[in-house]
């Protein structure tokens, strides 16, 4: 028998989320938070997705749909589709519309984010009948084939297995310490300088958006934003073509968590391809094969983890952050170094604060509890965790983790992240994956 209390609290969170999602929806799309994000984000409406398919799988269907209004005809899926209505600031600042492979309909950014579309798309699949999800299949594999051919192609050019990112945006962890301290290796551009050295960054932070509605403690560092930002306009200045890019380019980075995304969502095409009895192309098959070999060379035999690792020198990037932990995602990984990951996950000194699991190990020197990607813990990254923990074989850690996410937002409430320590609310408020993915949380609950 059910506790009755637990029946109501989670009847509780139930329709609270749903508040939140009918707040932030568009129509076609989600919002993050209204105010600070007012555009639509991939790996959020992902993420949206898969708590929208219990309340109603067309809408579901259709977050995703509407992510890809913004493919690029070279099979990217932009980062950020730029709302019509709002910011024109944001349009002028991308301007997607340098590159020849940009649509015409639709202002987008010029970078992408992990793909999480795949498995958004079978996680609604399992809400639907085997001749729904055939359809539902039919209709969206297409373009993931050409997603995912494009990131082979364009972000492999070595053809070494691993996809590669050209800014910390692609990342979703937008001040993770691995980009960071990558960022802080580099000299900045002049006119950052000048700022830093005349003391002028108070200026700079009065005309900032997101610390209009999150105090600046929370957010990325002005410096650090200004430099990301001077990072974004060289990628516009090369009208975002990657030969020309990576001739002279800050960042080439192979991401760990981006990767770990990537390994999952080709085993989902698989999935998909196989239902609907399509034969994915051979060269496609063959480089799948290669990433979930190539994540191997990310593993540090010194310290036991993995790593990111620069594209060019190979030169693994030493600063631990959560992607330690998403190969657990990926699935693909030895039994023996997935127990190794789990023991770093029950660490307390490590990931296992009172409300897990931070964004940065509570030990590094990087970790600040309630600075955004430097030490939050984020209620998507706790979904990839439990996830891979199920399939991996931990699943009382898996059920541990679930219980005390749902915890922690009865606790504090739908916002975009939580000070691991205290499980504070921080960031915006009302941020709709929180919302959604405690849906599904509680909706999978064993």
């Amino acid at each position: 028998m059910k506790n009755q209390s637990s029946d109501t609290k989670s009847t509780t969170i139930l329709e609270a989320a749903k508040t939140v999602l009918e707040m932030n929806d568009q129509g076609s799309y989600t919002v993050p938070a209204k105010g600070l994000y007012p555009h639509q984000w991939l790996w959020d409406s992902c993420f949206v997705a898969i708590g929208l398919r219990h309340l109603d799988v067309e809408r579901a269907k259709t977050e995703l749909l509407s992510l890809l209004r913004g493919q690029w005809s070279n099979g990217m899926i932009p980062h950020n589709i730029l709302s019509d209505q709002v910011h024109a600031r944001d349009k002028n600042i991308w301007r997607g519309w340098l590159s020849p492979y940009s649509p015409d309909d639709v202002n987008t950014s010029g970078i992408t984010q992990p793909p999480v579309l795949a498995e958004a798309a079978v996680q609604i699949g399992k809400k639907l009948s085997l001749p729904e999800r055939r359809t539902w299949y039919r209709t969206v594999l297409p373009a993931l084939i050409k997603h995912h051919q494009w990131l082979y192609k364009e972000r492999d050019p070595h053809n070494e297995g691993l996809a590669l990112q050209i800014h910390p945006w692609e990342t979703g962890l937008d001040n993770t310490p691995p980009w960071m301290s990558e960022l802080h290796d580099h000299q900045m551009a002049g006119w950052i300088t000048l700022i830093k050295k005349l003391h002028l960054e108070f200026l700079i932070t009065m005309f900032r958006r997101d610390t209009h509605y999150v105090p600046a403690e929370q957010r990325l560092d002005t410096i650090d934003a200004l430099a990301l930002y001077s990072t974004q306009r060289r990628l516009r200045r090369k009208r975002y073509d990657i030969s020309r890019v990576l001739t002279h380019s800050l960042f080439a980075i192979e991401d760990l968590t981006f990767n770990c995304i990537f390994i999952r969502a080709n085993q989902h095409l698989v999935h998909m391809a196989k239902t609907i009895r399509f034969d994915l192309p051979h060269e496609l098959l063959d480089s799948m094969q290669k990433t979930e070999a190539a994540l191997e060379q990310l593993w540090d035999p010194y310290s036991s983890q993995y790593y990111s690792r620069n594209f060019v020198t190979h030169t693994m990037l030493k600063e631990p952050s959560i992607a330690a932990l998403i190969p657990l995602y990926a699935g693909t990984i030895s039994q023996e170094r997935a127990n190794t990951l789990v023991k770093m996950l029950e660490n307390q000194h490590l990931f296992g604060p009172a409300f897990p699991v931070p964004s940065v190990p509570i030990n590094s020197t990087w970790f600040n509890s309630g600075a955004y990607w430097q030490g939050p813990t984020w209620i998507n990254t706790n979904w990839l965790i439990i996830d891979g923990l199920n399939r991996m074989g931990f699943k009382d850690h898996a059920a541990a983790l679930q219980e005390s996410t749902i915890e922690l937002v009865a606790k504090s409430g739908f916002s975009e992240y939580f000070d691991p320590l205290t499980g504070t609310a921080d960031g915006v408020q009302n941020f709709s994956w929180t919302a959604a993915l405690a849906i599904d949380l509680l909706r999978t609950k064993g």
